[in-house]
């Protein structure tokens, strides 16, 4: 069970611990099942731990999910039912283990770069306890047409929404 903020698993906007601006503070539970035999959490649990970052910060695929709680940052606002975003690119770096801990990890996510058809979105993953940044990552999320495969650019408000919280 969650302690506040972690309620309800919501993200909001705040400004980053390194200072480095805004972007979207999401704390997730970490589960008994996420530990590897060392009682850190499993590499492969944080890649799933940056998914959940990401949906709860950029909102569903269209489609799926809801009705469901608002995201802080809709990516697909204003986008065609037939959108998707798709990863095409994920980079990982473990700085330190990250604990198994009975609190969430703290986790903020921002938009790094906004480019035609793509962004970059990159995470700093905490320590629940003491704070301590354990991973940074990136995501590259491109925008396609479901129907044609094709790459769907970003308009000019698009990407205006994204600015707040580009470095």
């Amino acid at each position: 069970m969650c302690a506040e903020p972690c309620h309800g698993m919501t993200g909001r906007i705040e400004d980053r611990p390194d200072g480095g601006g805004p972007a979207v503070r999401v704390d997730v539970p970490v589960r008994w099942g996420d530990m590897d035999a060392y009682g850190h959490v499993n590499n492969v649990q944080v890649a799933a731990i940056l998914e959940e970052v990401r949906i709860l910060a950029f909102g569903v695929p269209a489609g799926t999910g809801a009705p469901g709680a608002g995201a802080p940052v809709n990516l697909l606002d204003g986008m065609p039912d037939s959108v998707q975003v798709l990863i095409s690119e994920h980079r990982i770096r473990y700085r330190r283990p990250l604990e198994y801990r009975n609190v969430p990890v703290r986790a903020w996510v921002w938009v790094a770069a906004a480019k035609g058809a793509s962004i970059e979105v990159a995470y700093s993953l905490r320590d629940g306890v003491d704070g301590t940044e354990c991973v940074t990552a990136s995501s590259t999320m491109v925008f396609v047409d479901a129907a044609t495969g094709r790459p769907v650019r970003l308009s000019d408000d698009q990407k205006h929404t994204l600015t707040h919280l580009a470095r």
